[in-house]
């Protein structure tokens, strides 16, 4: 016996595409402050910031993606996610808003054995004026 659970997504932007996380995994969404580096880390990693005295890492999700990163992005957001009790700040370039996408408006990513990031993507949310890629956090948070 399934549970219709509603399908809500936190939407942000990245290089001018839209992209979801559901939101049951989104602790909070904040403004980017100054992170602190952390030796040896992947590319991606921007660093940790303090987050109300808890320390959390933040990843650049346009690196990790294989997007060009760009630093000066005046509306940069981290979103905070939390999967299997793992806290992540993603950077995002700007966060827009909640959706609700019903289950039958969901594709699966395309099949192309050529791009490693198809991986990331669990679906594609399709509402009436636009298409949003909804990501697969644990792939993401994999190192």
């Amino acid at each position: 016996m399934s549970t219709e659970i509603e399908n809500k997504y936190v939407i942000f932007k990245l290089c001018k595409e839209y992209y979801g996380i559901p939101i049951d995994n989104v602790l909070s969404i904040e403004k980017t402050g100054q992170a602190t580096r952390i030796p040896n880390a992947p590319n991606y990693v921007k660093g940790v910031i303090n987050l109300r005295g808890e320390v959390v890492p933040v990843i650049n999700l346009r690196k990790k993606l294989g997007m060009e990163s760009d630093d000066s992005y005046k509306n940069s957001r981290i979103v905070v996610v939390s999967i299997n009790e793992i806290v992540v700040g993603l950077m995002v370039d700007s966060s827009s808003e909640v959706l609700e996408i019903d289950k039958e408006n969901i594709d699966k990513p395309p099949a192309n054995g050529d791009n490693q990031f198809i991986e990331y993507i669990s679906g594609i949310g399709k509402t009436s004026d636009r298409l949003i890629i909804l990501l697969n956090l644990t792939k993401i948070l994999e190192y």
